[in-house]
Protein backbone atom coordinates (compact mmCIF):
# COMPACT_ATOMS: atom_id res chain seq x y z
CA UNK A 1 0.00 0.00 0.00
CA UNK A 2 1.51 3.28 -0.86
CA UNK A 3 1.72 5.94 1.53
CA UNK A 4 -0.74 8.25 0.12
CA UNK A 5 -3.39 5.33 0.33
CA UNK A 6 -2.62 4.88 3.89
CA UNK A 7 -2.79 8.62 4.56
CA UNK A 8 -6.63 8.62 3.09
CA UNK A 9 -7.26 4.92 5.18
CA UNK A 10 -6.20 6.73 8.26
CA UNK A 11 -8.54 10.03 7.24
CA UNK A 12 -11.22 7.49 7.36
CA UNK A 13 -9.95 5.51 10.69
CA UNK A 14 -10.26 9.08 12.34
CA UNK A 15 -13.20 10.17 10.88
CA UNK A 16 -14.91 6.91 12.40
CA UNK A 17 -13.15 7.10 15.79
CA UNK A 18 -14.09 10.95 15.73
CA UNK A 19 -10.72 12.08 16.63
CA UNK A 20 -11.39 15.92 15.23
CA UNK A 21 -7.25 16.86 15.52
CA UNK A 22 -6.08 13.91 13.87
CA UNK A 23 -9.17 13.77 10.83
CA UNK A 24 -8.25 17.63 10.63
CA UNK A 25 -3.76 17.05 10.56
CA UNK A 26 -4.77 14.56 7.97
CA UNK A 27 -6.92 16.55 5.93
CA UNK A 28 -4.47 19.09 5.59
CA UNK A 29 -1.59 17.07 4.63
CA UNK A 30 -3.94 15.40 1.58
CA UNK A 31 -4.78 19.06 0.40
CA UNK A 32 -0.88 20.16 0.34
CA UNK A 33 -0.34 16.81 -1.42
CA UNK A 34 -2.97 17.48 -3.78
CA UNK A 35 -2.04 20.76 -4.33
CA UNK A 36 1.20 19.70 -5.13
CA UNK A 37 0.11 17.36 -7.74
CA UNK A 38 -1.98 19.59 -9.44
CA UNK A 39 0.90 22.40 -9.78
CA UNK A 40 3.58 20.01 -11.15
CA UNK A 41 0.65 17.40 -13.08
CA UNK A 42 2.21 14.64 -11.79
CA UNK A 43 0.97 11.69 -9.30
CA UNK A 44 2.96 11.56 -6.11
CA UNK A 45 5.11 8.46 -5.30
CA UNK A 46 6.10 8.25 -1.75
CA UNK A 47 9.17 9.71 -2.20
CA UNK A 48 7.53 13.04 -3.32
CA UNK A 49 4.83 12.52 -0.58
CA UNK A 50 7.60 12.09 2.62
CA UNK A 51 8.97 15.66 0.74
CA UNK A 52 5.53 17.48 1.62
CA UNK A 53 5.44 15.52 5.15
CA UNK A 54 9.16 16.92 5.98
CA UNK A 55 7.64 20.11 4.54
CA UNK A 56 4.73 20.32 7.13
CA UNK A 57 6.65 19.76 9.73
CA UNK A 58 9.34 22.09 9.31
CA UNK A 59 6.17 24.50 9.33
CA UNK A 60 5.27 23.43 12.19
CA UNK A 61 8.43 23.43 14.00
CA UNK A 62 9.02 27.07 12.75
CA UNK A 63 5.31 28.09 14.34
CA UNK A 64 5.87 26.28 17.47
CA UNK A 65 9.06 28.39 18.18
CA UNK A 66 6.87 31.26 17.40
CA UNK A 67 4.15 30.69 19.32
CA UNK A 68 6.18 30.30 22.64
CA UNK A 69 8.19 32.88 21.89
CA UNK A 70 5.02 34.99 21.76
CA UNK A 71 3.65 33.28 25.17
CA UNK A 72 0.83 31.47 22.86
CA UNK A 73 0.80 28.30 24.70
CA UNK A 74 -2.52 27.26 23.54
CA UNK A 75 -1.50 28.01 19.71
CA UNK A 76 2.02 26.13 20.43
CA UNK A 77 0.16 23.01 21.35
CA UNK A 78 -2.33 22.66 18.94
CA UNK A 79 1.02 22.59 16.27
CA UNK A 80 2.46 20.37 18.54
CA UNK A 81 -0.78 17.97 18.44
CA UNK A 82 -0.29 18.41 14.82
CA UNK A 83 3.68 17.97 14.66
CA UNK A 84 3.09 14.71 16.19
CA UNK A 85 0.16 13.28 13.92
CA UNK A 86 2.25 14.25 10.91
CA UNK A 87 6.12 12.50 12.07
CA UNK A 88 3.96 9.39 12.15
CA UNK A 89 4.48 9.35 8.03
CA UNK A 90 7.69 9.77 7.92
CA UNK A 91 10.34 7.03 7.76
CA UNK A 92 12.81 5.76 10.58
CA UNK A 93 15.37 8.41 10.67
CA UNK A 94 19.02 8.15 10.65
CA UNK A 95 21.14 9.10 13.41
CA UNK A 96 23.55 11.57 13.32
CA UNK A 97 26.22 9.48 13.33
CA UNK A 98 24.87 7.53 10.51
CA UNK A 99 24.36 10.72 8.40
CA UNK A 100 27.94 11.43 9.18
CA UNK A 101 29.00 7.93 7.77
CA UNK A 102 26.83 8.38 5.04
CA UNK A 103 27.79 11.72 4.23
CA UNK A 104 31.17 10.59 4.45
CA UNK A 105 31.02 8.26 1.58
CA UNK A 106 29.35 10.13 -0.25
CA UNK A 107 32.04 12.96 -0.29
CA UNK A 108 34.87 10.46 -0.81
CA UNK A 109 32.78 8.61 -3.37
CA UNK A 110 32.26 12.52 -5.61
CA UNK A 111 36.42 12.90 -4.50
CA UNK A 112 34.97 16.41 -3.13
CA UNK A 113 37.06 18.33 -1.09
CA UNK A 114 36.52 22.04 0.31
CA UNK A 115 32.92 24.04 0.24
CA UNK A 116 33.34 24.59 -3.33
CA UNK A 117 32.08 20.95 -3.94
CA UNK A 118 29.08 21.96 -1.28
CA UNK A 119 26.40 22.08 -4.02
CA UNK A 120 28.01 18.67 -5.83
CA UNK A 121 27.84 17.14 -2.56
CA UNK A 122 24.40 18.41 -1.40
CA UNK A 123 22.61 17.15 -4.25
CA UNK A 124 23.74 13.45 -3.78
CA UNK A 125 22.91 13.55 -0.60
CA UNK A 126 19.49 14.78 -1.45
CA UNK A 127 18.57 12.24 -3.43
CA UNK A 128 20.16 9.65 -1.22
CA UNK A 129 18.79 10.51 2.01
CA UNK A 130 15.85 12.60 1.07
CA UNK A 131 13.14 11.76 4.16
CA UNK A 132 15.87 9.48 5.91
CA UNK A 133 16.88 12.75 8.29
CA UNK A 134 16.52 16.16 8.52
CA UNK A 135 18.00 18.45 6.53
CA UNK A 136 19.63 21.10 8.41
CA UNK A 137 21.73 17.35 10.34
CA UNK A 138 22.43 17.06 6.78
CA UNK A 139 23.71 20.46 5.98
CA UNK A 140 25.89 19.94 8.91
CA UNK A 141 27.29 16.71 7.91
CA UNK A 142 27.93 18.31 4.82
CA UNK A 143 30.03 20.97 5.72
CA UNK A 144 32.22 19.02 8.74
CA UNK A 145 32.86 16.72 5.80
CA UNK A 146 34.09 19.40 3.29
CA UNK A 147 36.29 21.27 6.24
CA UNK A 148 37.75 18.10 6.70
CA UNK A 149 38.52 16.81 3.32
Amino acid sequence: MSLKAQITDDMKTAMRAKDSVRLGTIRMLLAALKQKEVDERIELDDTAVVAVVDKLIKQRKDSIAAYEQAGRADLAAIEQAELLVLQAYLPARLSAEEVQVEVQAIVTELGASGPGDMGKVMGAVKTRLAGKAEMGLISAAVKAALAKG
